[in-house]
């Protein structure tokens, strides 16, 4: 069963999250239940962007340390 629920909010705030709403087409009733949906959620891993999913592991076999890292920077600002 679904319920009114009357929230006060700043007027600029409504209407930044109407024009979010609308980009994301969705209602801001969907956005509100979407969100206290999510509190009720436990902690989920955040899940990696398709590029650093891509990226990741790629210097496994790589030589260089911290201290490559280091004499890098010393050579390009000092």
């Amino acid at each position: 069963m679904q319920t009114k629920l009357t929230l006060r909010l700043d007027e600029s705030l409504i209407q930044q999250a109407k024009i979010y709403a609308k980009q994301h087409e969705k209602s801001l009733s969907q956005m509100v239940a979407d969100y206290f949906q999510a509190l009720n959620q436990p902690n989920q891993p955040i899940k990696n962007a398709p590029i650093t999913q891509s990226l990741i592991g790629i210097l496994k076999e790589s030589t260089l340390d911290e201290s490559d890292y280091k004499r890098h920077l010393e050579d390009k600002y000092l």
